[in-house]
């Protein structure tokens, strides 16, 4: 099972990368652990300079955009992959 982070305040953004990422998931049949963290000091702590980011299995894979959900599709690929 994967572990998809949410970084950000809560904006319309991170709610619009949630959304793509709770999608790619479902659309690959991926069991999913998902988290919106939204203290500050936890999100510098991914190195996070603007938000929102994603954070999948506890790497740092975007932030400061909203990625295509091709990309978000791809980088949970990778993520399943992993050992």
């Amino acid at each position: 099972m994967l572990t998809i982070k949410i970084l950000g305040p809560g904006c319309a953004n991170c709610k619009r990368l949630e959304e793509i990422a709770r999608k790619a998931a479902s659309d690959m049949n991926v069991t999913a652990e998902f988290a919106k963290v939204t203290d500050y000091n936890d999100i510098l702590a991914y190195d996070v300079v603007s938000t929102p980011g994603l954070v999948i299995n506890e790497k740092l894979v975007s932030s400061g955009r909203i990625p295509s959900p091709a990309s978000v599709s791809a980088w949970i690929a990778d993520a399943m992959k992993a050992p």
